[in-house]
């Protein structure tokens, strides 16, 4: 038995008054045809007659929202105070802004797309001129939100919503330290002011975490994960040439709209630009689009414009499309729960809905490096307590250079040590505190053994010979879980695989001839010792250019395994496809000279290439750039751009060994990879101040 029907028999039915009310409402938000689910009733009546903390746990598109737009309306019409909604994306707030106004509800949001209108938007809720106001979680840890608007907001508000409340619960999927903060607000909310909190994606311990956060008497909602109109898939291929081969082909065979969602930012803007290359109306939608263009690029496949959206998770909790008919997954999600989460975007209407996932031989890495709700180790929490104890407040990008720890992560580590108490901010100074703060060792082994246990799930998922919806339901603790009759498991039938050759080597063509751009560093980081403010241009690398980006499937597939294995000089073949780069290379003075970047791992490689290049190419190579630090750690062990800049000064010497000069003309710098492009920015100042030309920087692999 679920909470709901257990809590039904202690509390008295709605009346007949709530129940015309809210279908009253109820009308003007979806039409006079829509009818309210018993359970929406009884937590509408639980939020506006009793007053009650409620949790609502219910798969997407069950209609959650309307359970907070009609108990708004309701508790406005008794004299209450507005309602505060705490939401986490952007697309969320604008889809929620939209249906309040078909309901003549006023309601505004505080968010980072709009800061110009921020004091207008108090100013409006302070007169009581706002029913409703969204925010990001963002804005409950903004120091000046927090001191002069929280507090009068929190003692006038008349209903608290927590949207997608599994952010609050350490346990979840999608963790925000910011979430943490509405214990604030809750501390300051009379006892007779309702809570409801709401998420789709919740398994018991979530569940359970997130009831005793808002209230010891919290009233749950629980109901079935099952979604009819999915059908569930999952298609094995063997390389990343032939996965995008066969989205391109799925894509193009249909009308859309659909989604297709990638692990990561550039990843998601290749695919996209493949799939326009195919003929396809495609778009991407990544944390990296600008507020602007994701409104635009949301109407766009809304009206039909675009039939598929390439995005990262940026586009999901809140995006609602009744028409979505597909969501393809290249790569797997680390956990089934963000899986599930994911693929209800698609068949909220009437429409079924196709949902297939490709596992990606990347995928685990991506996984390893994202693992943003990690709690860093000790040694590395302490190393930043340090620096903020020995060197004061200081700025984000400061204190990033003083530490190893990358800005991501660091920011994260910030928030977490801010709401317990051990760290504060003034402005956008950070500084160590009194308080006392111990490193809970036991809780973070536990997380990261439930992180693990998560992304294994995704591996079970991946090779089960049973249903996979079920498989879902069950790892979100669904009691009701069943064999869904629709996925390929349940059917005995596969999605098609079979990707046509022509299709697979026009994928490898499209990438071999992507331009993969190499931008130049131009200003050193902040904390940087020896070095600071802008670089120079008299000793700035010019653009240069990389064989393959990241797991593009071109010449990375070739280069994986050279890199993996033992050192050995270019192939022909490589040296053809480093040729062709080259010649596409529209530079503005031709190179008339050769260097390499010594190699610890690669030598043969990596000078073997030189030697070829100028060789062939006619051009003078020149052992100009020498390792004086062998000691240095390997860059890959450097996690953010102060550190990685700092392990690479005073590495080289340049020069001739004869000491003759340089080579006054544009000169071809040769490495094996890039990822952070300081030891390019290094090498390059250090050629040109020992008197060379124009540096050009080539690498085989520009890393993620």
């Amino acid at each position: 038995m679920d909470a709901m029907t257990a809590d039904a028999r202690t509390i008295a039915e709605p009346t007949p008054e709530v129940a015309a009310a809210a279908a009253e409402v109820l009308a003007e938000l979806a039409g006079p045809s829509a009818v309210l689910r018993p359970d929406q009733l009884a937590a509408i009546d639980a939020l506006v007659t009793h007053h009650q903390r409620v949790l609502l746990v219910q798969a997407t598109g069950w209609g959650k929202s309307a359970v907070y737009w009609i108990a708004t309306r309701l508790l406005r019409s008794a004299g209450a105070g507005p309602t505060l909604v705490v939401s986490p994306l952007l697309a969320l707030m604008r889809n929620q802004v939209a249906a309040a106004r078909t309901a003549g509800i006023r309601a505004a949001t505080i968010n980072s797309a709009n800061l110009d209108e921020w004091h207008e938007i108090e100013a409006q809720v302070a007169a009581d001129e706002v029913d409703v106001l969204l925010i990001s979680p963002e804005r409950l840890n903004n120091p000046r939100f927090r001191r002069e608007v929280l507090p009068s907001l929190a003692a006038s508000v008349g209903l608290l919503v927590i949207d997608e409340a599994h952010c609050i619960s350490d346990w979840g999927h999608d963790f925000r330290p910011d979430y943490r903060r509405i214990a604030d607000v809750l501390a300051g909310l009379s006892p007779e002011v309702p809570v409801l909190a709401a998420t789709a994606t919740a398994n018991a311990r979530v569940e359970a975490d997130v009831a005793s956060q808002i209230g010891t008497e919290t009233r749950t909602f629980r109901g079935s994960l099952d979604r009819p109109s999915l059908h569930l898939s999952v298609v094995g291929l063997g390389t990343s040439a032939e996965q995008l081969a066969w989205v391109g082909a799925w894509a193009a065979a249909r009308p859309g709209p659909g989604l297709v969602y990638c692990l990561t930012v550039s990843e998601a803007e290749r695919v996209a630009a493949y799939l326009v290359e195919r003929g396809v109306r495609a778009a991407s939608y990544t944390g990296s689009t600008p507020a602007p263009e994701r409104e635009r690029i949301e109407a766009a496949l809304d009206d039909g414009s675009l039939a598929c959206v390439v995005a990262t998770s940026a586009l999901g909790m809140g995006y609602d499309n009744p028409r979505l008919s597909y969501v393809v997954h290249l790569g797997s999600p680390s956990s089934p729960i963000a899986y599930y989460q994911q693929v209800g975007r698609a068949g909220r209407g009437s429409v079924d809905a196709e949902v297939v996932l490709l596992p990606t031989a990347a995928e685990e890495d991506i996984w390893a490096y994202f693992d943003a709700t990690a709690m860093p180790p000790e040694a590395t929490v302490q190393e930043v307590l340090g620096a903020l104890e020995r060197t004061g407040p200081c700025s984000l990008v400061a204190l990033e250079g003083r530490v190893n720890v990358r800005r991501g992560r660091l920011e994260a580590l910030l928030k977490v040590l801010d709401v317990d108490g051990a760290v504060d901010r003034e402005g956008s100074s950070w500084f160590r505190t009194d308080v006392a703060w111990t490193y809970d060792t036991a809780r973070y082994e536990q997380l990261a053994a439930a992180r693990a246990a998560e992304q294994e799930a995704m591996r079970r998922y991946q090779r089960t010979e049973g249903c996979r919806l079920r498989f879902l339901r069950e790892e979100l603790d669904d009691p009701g879980a069943a064999d869904c009759g629709r996925c390929d498991r349940c059917t005995g039938v596969d999605v098609a695989s079979a990707v046509d050759a022509d299709e697979v080597a026009r994928v490898t063509g499209f990438f071999r001839g992507a331009v993969v751009v190499l931008e130049p560093r131009k200003q050193w980081p902040s904390g940087l010792e020896g070095r600071r403010g802008n670089i120079k241009p008299d000793v700035r690398a010019e653009e240069g250019r990389a064989l393959a980006f990241g797991t593009d499937p071109g010449w990375s597939e070739v280069l994986g395994p050279l890199f993996a294995g033992p050192d050995a000089p270019p192939s022909d073949d490589l040296l053809r496809g480093v040729a062709a780069a080259l010649k596409a290379w529209p530079w503005g003075r031709r190179p008339t000279w050769v260097t390499w970047v010594p190699s610890r791992r690669r030598p043969l490689l990596v000078a073997g290439l030189a030697a070829r290049l100028a060789e062939v190419g006619k051009m003078e190579l020149v052992d100009a750039v020498h390792r004086v630090r062998a000691d240095a750690p390997p860059q890959a062990r450097m996690d953010n751009s102060a550190t990685q800049a700092a392990n690479v000064l005073d590495a080289f010497t340049f020069g001739r060994p004869d000491r003759s000069p340089l080579p006054s003309g544009p000169g071809l710098v040769i490495d094996d990879a890039a990822r952070s492009g300081w030891t390019l920015a290094v090498v390059a100042e250090g050629l040109r101040s020992a008197g060379s030309g124009l540096v050009l920087p080539f690498v085989l692999w520009k890393r993620p």
